[in-house]
C-alpha cells in the first residue's frame, strides 16, 4: 500500500523550485505527511570542502550558507503553513548524486521538483537533473512548472502502453490515487504508425486492470499524430490534474511507449507529471 509520510522538495530559490514548494504544502496539508526541504550546493571539481584548497575563505563560506539558510526560512515562511512540520538541509555535492542520496537518508515517499524544460516532457529527454531522477528514482516524482494556488488532485491520467511490465508501477499510482480518493483516467493513444481496433485496445486494459481494484475510472483509446500531442491534448479535454507515467530505468521515458515520445512537445503543456518507476 502506497504510503505519504515524508516529502522531499529540491529548491534552488527558482520560480520553478517555489512552485515545487507551493504543490508540497499542499500535499502536506491533506496527508499530515513531513516536508523536506534540500538546498544543494555543487562545487567546482575536486573541491570538497569551502574552506580550505578552494577559492572560498571561511568567512565567505558562513555568509554564504547564512544567505542560503535565510533564502530557505523565507520559503517556508511564505508558502507553509505554522502546523506542517518542515525541515530543512544544505548538502554540498552533485545535485542529481546529492538529491538521490537524501531521499535514501529520510526514506522519502515522494520528490517533487521543479521543471526548467520548455515543455513537460522534455526536460525528462534532454538529459538534466531532473531528468536522470525522473529516470532512476525507486521514489515517485512529481515535475511541476506551472504555479497553481489551487492544486487539486481530482482528475489523474495514466498514460500507457498497459503491458505486464506497467503492472507494479501501476500498482504504486493505485495507491496514491486512492489517498487523494481521484478518479483515475485510463489512457491508451493510438497513432498511425501504431494503430489498434478500439475495442481490442480496450479489451487489453480491461484485461491489465482485472486484478485491481479500481477507484472511479475512466478506460479512453485517443487518436493523434503522436503518443505526446495524444496524451496532451486527452488530458486537457478531461481537464486533469496530473498525468501519470511509468519509467524504466535507464531507457528513460523516451522509450516509454516504443520510443514514440519526442522533444516536440507543445509549449503550452503545463500539467504536472508523476512518475513511478517500473
Amino acid at each position: 500500500m502506497f504510503t505519504m509520510s515524508r516529502i522531499l522538495v529540491p529548491v534552488d530559490f527558482s520560480n520553478r523550485s517555489e512552485y515545487a514548494a507551493k504543490l508540497a504544502a499542499q500535499i502536506g496539508r491533506e496527508t499530515n505527511c513531513d516536508i523536506y526541504l534540500l538546498h544543494m550546493v555543487e562545487l567546482p571539481s575536486g573541491i570538497i570542502d569551502m574552506g580550505a584548497g578552494s577559492n572560498f575563505s571561511i568567512p565567505e563560506s558562513m555568509m554564504y550558507l547564512r544567505k542560503v539558510k535565510e533564502k530557505i526560512l523565507d520559503l517556508k515562511a511564505r508558502f507553509f503553513p505554522e502546523e506542517c512540520n518542515v525541515k530543512y538541509a544544505i548538502r554540498f555535492q552533485n545535485p542529481f548524486e546529492g538529491i538521490q542520496k537524501y531521499a535514501k537518508k529520510i526514506d522519502a515517499s515522494l520528490i517533487i521538483m521543479g521543471s526548467q524544460g520548455i515543455s513537460d516532457f522534455e526536460e525528462m529527454i534532454i538529459g538534466s537533473n531532473t531528468e536522470k531522477i525522473v529516470r532512476t528514482s525507486e521514489i515517485p516524482v512529481i515535475v511541476v512548472k506551472k504555479d497553481s494556488n489551487k492544486f487539486r488532485l481530482k482528475d489523474l491520467v495514466y498514460a500507457s502502453n498497459f503491458k505486464d511490465d506497467n503492472k507494479e508501477s501501476f500498482k504504486k499510482f493505485l495507491g496514491f490515487a486512492k489517498l487523494f480518493k481521484s478518479k483515475i483516467h485510463l489512457l491508451k493513444i493510438n497513432t498511425v504508425g501504431k494503430f489498434e481496433s478500439s475495442s481490442v485496445t480496450k479489451e487489453k486494459i480491461k484485461s491489465f486492470v482485472k486484478d485491481f481494484e479500481l477507484p472511479k475510472s475512466t478506460i479512453n483509446v485517443y487518436n493523434d499524430s503522436s503518443v505526446v500531442k495524444g496524451i496532451t491534448n486527452f488530458s486537457r479535454e478531461v481537464n486533469a490534474d496530473l498525468i501519470a507515467l511509468s519509467t524504466h530505468g535507464r531507457s528513460g521515458l523516451s522509450n516509454l511507449f516504443n520510443g514514440s515520445i519526442t522533444k516536440s512537445v507543445s509549449k503550452n503543456v503545463l500539467k504536472p507529471v508523476i512518475t513511478f518507476k517500473v
